[in-house]
């Protein structure tokens, strides 16, 4: 991989296991002495720090260097077990008095695969020095004797002084000291560490605030003692001791490894951890050698394999014994046995060894290149696919491994972050609900499909508009225009109500620093509508309304916290009139406004439903009026509270409760975390292959809450929500046990009892892979010829999942991890349909994914983007890296990478499914072979007076694995599929054979062997049985050994050429070129080998002079091959008519209906089409459905408490700023009146049968994952192929194939749920028949 040199920051932590080889990383771990206690570091002092040993900031993910490259590699190799067995047959076939071979036909496959790999491993790791390098290479400013000297990163030390600049990432874990900003206050962006991009506060010391000098900061001697390198990300412990004081130091204080410093000149930190001590280092986990599920069987089959060899060495020693005892001792007069050999016993001993030398080509060292040769083949269909190409970042997928391409078809759970990874980090103001009216949405006259205007040109009477920002709905901007009050006095609100800070650096050029990215969407919506937020002072907030400068008294400011959810600013406007301005989660705001407004509170609760629904981050606003006499009464209050020095948060907020009261309602905003392309309808059929999805974020719990739904992870369909938020053990456990008593209940309520089990895997036979019988299709098989059900579920919990979801925040995760209830959490979370962990650290994402690993035996996979991904990415079977916005840490942790969430729906069902098939197909062909080429030997040793004499000539055995069927099997692992790649997406059920682990497991590999045995047993007794008694058209007898070699040679290549052909199931013309022409090779090689040519070069070396054409010119012979081939093809050819007639398997049910399809489609021509057409025009034409009933809230603020305090403070205010200038109100001269189409979610598609009833209601809540064209495809993309509706093949199909349905109501169960089968969810009816949400149990123990 190159990397880019204009890339900010790369960390590149721990792509492997840190080896600290260089100084301060050996010293590190070797010279200190048990587990570091505590850490004291003196500034400005090397020699000081330097006796404590500390690592130094270098990072080292390298493995080898140039002198231990080739020792460290090969001892690596070794450890695998087939190498080490190759290297040991090697030096058997050294001893001539044992050796039957040739020493070359082990040595060069061995060397070669020996060689591939050593090259692979050293490309690798030369790109790892290559990433060490360009971190340890960066410069850093670091204080040397009262001078700033531009150091190398790797060269930085413990003790050393750092001044950082702004936009630059820190080097170090550093203790701020000073800053140029007043108050020394800093800015920085953490998303590196916990995937926020929101700017966080850090602030220094008062006792060091004033060292901003270099000078100054040389003289500082402050020692610091402070806890051990730990992973806690959000605690620091530690003292300060200067000039004989003491100074308590925190998290506040502190600037980590992987920040950028955002909005702060400059700034300057004491190196507190280095390298690999830092908090993000600690944080990434140590790597773990990864490998696939059938790595790990082919070694324990090797080990039987092994086994089995010596038994049949043992067998042929035995046979020796009694041979030579018997019957050897007759020849002693004329064939003595050789010298070292004066006994049967020594005898018996010698042949062992050359039998196992003889038959080791049952697991020929060529299967182990040409599984690498495979999976190669499979990363480079990866890095070329074009459909997972974003053109958008010209970013291509990659393949950064090539060992766990099969993998891939068998992921069951995906744990995926939330920020920049199912989103886009990007807030934008999409809807707002202003006195009952709503805005945003347009309609066209008759209301049948929705279509947008082009975006509103706000510039052309904002003079500080801001250009990027977009909006459709005319109407809100012609009320602003006009003057309504409720309108003017919402956009009010919004420029007002905030902590924004706002930056102008060129007249007119406004730049807004928010906190959390929701505010800053907020205020530049209020920009653009008129409201423009200008700058601000401790204060006073300056705005410019429509045009005109106004400049408001700021009171007080009311903070947010997640208790309080909601902020509050109360002000004086110039006229001196005082109003509270209040935004914040509607079920806490409504429960303040005063009694009038009941009505309107109950029409935006209609709205705020709808919002919520469409996945929407909503706010609601209020305002209330405040007289001097209650402004003067409470403000004295309020000064107390904030000065009182015990319970003072409880103090405010007991202060706050009581002035925000009796409010009047102005709106609700609705802002969209914008998803990522295609990510709802992505994890809908992920869900449907039997992919359980997990999000692990560090957002907060709204915020998590309101993307699930967005994603669709949750529905309003879903029996019941629950929260886990308990913060001690007690609680937890209780509200865990609570959830599951309530699942069981639901099931039973629901159900009655046993059926939930019956239909958990009973009734998984009718549709568990997409089988099903119906009249539409009379050929389809039954329910009891359904292939394969899965076993009974081990819990009654896991008969039920599909109905249910969990939240549980990061501290109650920390108990629930705990070995104690680990198993308990696990258990409830996996009878979840979806499962959301909120405020969770990088090491708790590692942990829960090692929780799954660990105890339910399933393939995982995670997905990330950031740096704190990369220990959830590393710890789990599978890692996928996001190259978004957060950098390309997790990429570089990762085993494949992309930029968009949705493509991991087609490296799943697409490479996946065909890398586990192909793979499988390929071991399965490749023990076939081997068995039926080496047993041949086995038979042969009973009648050569069990001498060790091999069938083949030693050519003929070096080149089988080599040349002659080495390129059938290889085009058949790298190009064979089942089903197109476009069937795989519209059949998610098509994955679940991998997760199941049908295609190659010990069962299919003794069913391999014993074909492969019965074909030897008939192309050894066959040519024995005919070529004994037949004779040459001159009564020559035929029963020579050199004519039986080659009449079996013969026949073993054809029977396993004909039986690979039979294996294809897609046919390429490199297929054909290998296949028959290895077949070609076979026959140009033997004539040449037999040749008088090279007898006459060679005479010691080929012996079989003319053999080839004397015995291929025979008619007999020629017959006996034939009729080999018929008796071992035959009941394989039986076999499979059967299995395909009486127990048919998904992929086969798939291609019969295609090639029916494809049969119809001729003559029907573009009939078909139109068909399919009429489909999409009947689908949806509802616009918008309002909601009536209970509703959820789709609140969620991603802000955090502090910042009011600091505005009123003044701390963080500019010591100058431009002076406001004054606008003229300009009006805009012309609109742009075109109406843009709207793009409805089904577009893409047909909907064959219009919904009804209750489906109706749902499916125009959302859009539909799957069309009767093209179920999965990629979003945006229509199916080019025409589509038959109604046919019996179509109603066939929808037994199988992903549901024409609203994303939100896919069934993501366990097979056991057909994908069309909607099970009874227990949803509220209300108003209009529309579903209502599920009650969101938030389940909290009575002692909280």
């Amino acid at each position: 991989m190159t990397i880019p040199k204009d890339i900010p920051e790369k960390w590149f932590p721990i792509i492997l296991p840190l080896k600290r080889k260089k100084e301060g990383l050996t010293n590190s771990t070797k010279i200190r002495k048990g587990a570091e206690e505590e850490r004291r570091v003196r500034a400005n002092d090397r020699e000081y720090n330097e006796k404590f040993q500390y690592a130094s900031n270098c990072i080292m993910t390298s493995k080898y260097n140039i002198v231990t490259f080739l020792p460290v590699n090969l001892f690596e190799q070794f450890q695998e077990v087939a190498n080490t067995y190759f290297l040991f047959l090697l030096i058997l076939q050294l001893i001539p008095q044992i050796s039957s071979l040739s020493w070359f036909t082990t040595i060069v496959p061995l060397v070669l695969v020996l060689s591939i790999t050593a090259v692979k491993d050293a490309t690798d790791d030369y790109f790892r020095h290559k990433s060490d390098n360009q971190v340890n290479n960066r410069q850093s400013q670091v204080l040397i004797g009262g001078i700033l000297q531009k150091e190398k990163w790797m060269n930085v030390r413990v003790g050393d002084i750092i001044k950082l600049e702004n936009n630059q990432f820190v080097a170090a874990d550093l203790l701020l000291l000073s800053s140029s900003e007043p108050h020394s206050l800093c800015y920085i962006e953490t998303a590196e560490l916990d995937g926020e991009t929101n700017m966080k506060v850090r602030q220094s010391l008062s006792v060091t605030s004033e060292l901003g000098d270099p000078n100054n900061l040389a003289q500082f001697d402050g020692e610091v003692v402070c806890e051990p390198p730990n992973n806690k990300l959000d605690r620091f412990c530690g003292t300060l001791y200067w000039k004989d004081c003491k100074y308590p130091l925190s998290n506040q204080n502190m600037l980590l490894r992987g920040c950028v410093l955002r909005n702060t000149e400059s700034c300057y930190g004491l190196v507190i951890f280095a390298g690999p001590d830092t908090k993000l280092m600690q944080n990434s986990g140590r790597t773990k050698f990864k490998r696939t599920s059938i790595d790990r069987l082919m070694n324990t089959l090797v080990l039987w394999i092994f086994g089995f060899l010596v038994c049949m060495g043992v067998i042929l020693a035995l046979g020796n014994a009694v041979w030579e005892k018997e019957v050897g001792a007759l020849f002693q007069s004329f064939l003595p046995w050789d010298p070292p050999v004066d006994n049967f016993l020594f005898s018996a001993f010698l042949s062992f060894w050359s039998y196992v030398i003889i038959l080791n080509t049952v697991v020929p060292i060529s299967l182990y290149v040409s599984v690498e040769v495979i999976r190669l083949g499979h990363s480079y269909f990866i890095n070329w696919d074009r459909r997972m190409f974003c053109s958008r970042s010209n970013t291509a997928a990659e393949a950064r491994t090539t060992t766990l391409n099969e993998e891939l078809g068998q992921v069951e759970y995906i744990f995926s972050d939330k920020t920049g990874t199912l989103t886009q980090n990007i807030m934008t103001f999409n809807k707002c609900s202003i006195n009952g009216h709503a805005y945003g949405e347009v309609m066209n006259i008759l209301g049948a499909q929705q279509k947008r205007v082009q975006p509103l040109d706000f510039s052309a009477w904002n003079p500080l508009a801001d250009r990027d920002f977009c909006f459709y709905d005319q109407s809100l901007l012609e009320a602003v225009m006009v003057g309504e009050p409720a309108v003017h006095e919402f956009f009010r609100v919004l420029s007002l109500c905030h902590t924004v800070m706002s930056e102008e650096k060129s007249e007119g050029e406004l730049l807004y620093k928010a906190q959390s990215p929701d505010e800053g969407a907020l205020v530049t919506a209020a920009r653009n509508f008129g409201f423009v937020f200008r700058s601000r002072t401790p204060g006073t907030v300056t705005t410019q309304e429509l045009g005109r400068a106004v400049t408001y008294t700021l009171l007080a400011i009311l903070d947010f916290n997640n208790i309080r959810k909601r902020m509050s600013v109360i002000v004086r406007n110039p006229e001196g009139r005082i109003r509270l301005y209040c935004k914040g989660a509607d079920t806490v705001l409504f429960e303040r406004l005063h009694s009038s407004n009941h009505d309107l509170m109950n029409i935006t609760s209609d709205h705020l439903n709808e919002y919520a629904g469409d996945g929407l981050r909503t706010l609601a606003v209020a305002y209330r009026d405040l007289s001097e006499e209650q402004w003067e009464k409470w403000s004295e209050r309020f000064r107390g509270a904030d000065k009182a020095t015990d319970c003072r948060d409880d103090r405010l907020a007991a202060a706050y409760e009581e002035i925000e009261q009796d409010m009047m309602l102005l709106g609700a905003s609705a802002i969209e975390d914008k998803l990522q392309e295609g990510v709802p309808e992505t994890i809908a059929i992920l869900s449907l292959a039997n992919i359980k999805v997990w999000v692990l974020t560090g957002d907060k719990q709204e915020t998590a809450v309101n993307i699930g739904y967005s994603c669709k992870m949750l529905t309003d369909n879903m029996t019941e929500i629950f929260i886990v938020n308990g913060h001690t053990v007690q609680s937890v456990r209780e509200e865990l046990r609570k959830a599951r008593e309530r699942m069981l209940e639901s099931t039973r309520t629901r159900d009655g009892g046993k059926e939930a089990e019956a239909q958990g895997w009973g009734g998984a036979c009718a549709f568990g892979n997409g089988c099903g019988g119906g009249a539409a299709a009379n050929w389809m098989p039954d329910e009891s010829k359904c292939s394969p059900p899965r076993a009974p579920p081990s819990s009654i919990l896991e008969s039920i999942s599909g109905e249910f979801a969990l939240i549980i925040s990061g501290h109650s995760l920390a108990h629930a991890l705990e070995a104690d209830m680990e198993r308990e959490f696990l258990e409830t979370a996996c009878a979840c349909r979806a499962v959301i962990c909120c405020r969770v650290t990088p090491l708790q994402k590692a942990l829960v994914v090692e929780l799954v690993k660990r105890h339910k035996k399933a393939v995982t996979l995670a997905i990330g983007d950031g740096a704190n991904d990369v220990s959830m990415i590393k710890t789990a079977h599978i890692g996928v890296g996001i190259s978004g916005q957060e950098g390309i840490q997790a990429v570089l942790a990762s085993d494949y990478s992309f930029s968009q969430f949705r493509f991991l729906q087609r490296l799943l069902l697409v490479h996946g499914r065909w890398s586990y098939l192909r793979m499988c197909r390929f071991l399965c062909y490749f023990f076939y072979k081997n068995f039926a080429f080496t047993m041949v030997h086995f038979w042969f040793g009973f009648f050569c007076g069990f001498s060790a004499q091999t069938v083949y000539d030693q050519y003929f055995i070096t080149l089988y694995n080599i040349v002659y069927t080495s390129l059938p099997v290889l085009a058949m692992g790298i190009f064979d599929q089942d089903v197109p790649e476009q069937r795989s997406l519209e059949y998610p059920k098509l994955y679940e054979p991998g997760q199941l682990n049908l295609l190659f497991n010990k069962r299919e590999f003794f069913i391999c062997i014993a074909q492969g045995i019965y074909t030897s047993v008939v192309l050894f007794f066959i040519p024995y049985g005919v070529l004994s008694h037949a004779t040459q058209s001159n009564g020559v007898p035929l029963a020579d050994y050199q004519t039986f070699a080659v009449t079996t040679a013969t026949a073993l290549v054809i029977v396993v050429s004909v039986q690979i052909a039979l294996d294809t199931g897609y046919w390429t013309a490199i297929n054909h070129f290998f296949i028959w022409g290895s077949l070609g090779t076979y026959f140009t090689i033997l004539f040449a080998m037999h040749s008088s040519i090279l007898f006459n070069i060679f005479p010691k070396q080929f012996h079989f002079l003319g053999s080839a054409h004397n015995t291929l010119g025979q008619p007999v012979v020629w017959l006996t091959i034939a009729l080999a081939t018929v008796i071992c093809i035959a009941p394989v050819l039986a076999f499979r008519f059967l299995k395909l007639d009486l127990k048919p398997q998904l992929s086969d049910t798939v291609r019969y209906t295609q090639l029916v399809l494809q049969k119809k489609r001729k003559p029907a021509g573009r009939a078909g089409r139109g068909v399919g057409g009429a489909g999409v025009a009947s689908g949806s034409t509802l616009g918008r459905l309002g909601r009536g009933g209970s509703r959820r809230s789709g609140y969620a603020f991603a802000h955090q408490e502090g910042f009011g305090e600091l505005i009123t403070s003044g701390k963080n205010m500019r010591l100058s700023s431009l002076a406001l200038a004054t606008f003229a109100s300009r009006h805009s001269s012309s609109w742009i009146d075109t109406l843009r189409r709207k793009k409805h979610a089904n577009s893409t598609g047909a909907q064959n049968t219009p919904p009804t009833g209750e489906d109706s209601a749902a499916s125009s809540q959302a859009p539909p994952i799957s069309t009767s064209s093209s179920a999965a495809g990629e979003a945006g993309q229509p199916c080019n192929e025409p589509v038959l509706a109604h046919s019996p093949e179509d109603i066939a199909l929808s037994f199988i194939r992903c549901p024409e349905r609203a994303v939100g109501e896919c069934s993501t169960g366990t097979v056991q749920e057909a994908p069309f089968v909607w099970k009874g969810t227990g949803a509220r009816i209300s108003g209009a028949s529309s579903p209502g949400p599920p009650p969101i149990a938030e389940e909290t123990s009575s002692g909280e």
